[in-house]
């Protein structure tokens, strides 16, 4: 069994503003969805590897009524320290919240937590130097 998805949730006109987050901001391809879901709106994303295979796939979807999840959260995992740097700054740098207090409490990892849009959580980690 492997994970093929996670869906995070936006509300009823959110889709530009998780292009910005999850496209802008994390790198993220947007892919069309579906022709018989599209008309649910939101959006969805991916990340491939240099060989172009798929390495995560994350699925916005409209909920009314909406809550942001502020515990649950997908977590990203990036190829190294300086990848987690550049990347919680770019998202700074959009104007997105991110949280560096628990930088150093998952042992073998260094992350950040940030807020999209709307106020979902998302976990950046990547393993920390000396590990493989």
């Amino acid at each position: 069994m492997r994970l093929h998805h996670v869906q995070v949730a936006c509300p009823r006109g959110g889709e530009d503003e998780a292009r910005r987050f999850y496209g802008t901001g994390l790198g993220l391809v947007e892919v069309p969805k579906p022709d018989a879901l599209a008309g649910r709106g939101g959006c969805w994303f991916r990340a491939y590897d240099d060989r172009g295979a798929v390495t995560a796939e994350l699925h916005i979807g409209v909920e009314e009524p909406f809550a942001p999840a502020r515990k649950a959260h997908p977590a990203l995992l990036l190829d190294a320290v300086a990848a987690l740097d550049e990347t919680g700054a770019r998202l700074a740098g959009l104007g997105f919240a991110v949280d560096w207090t628990e930088r150093h409490t998952f042992a073998g990892h260094e992350r950040c937590h940030a807020f999209d849009g709307v106020g979902n959580r998302v976990e950046l980690l990547a393993p920390a130097a000396g590990v493989a």
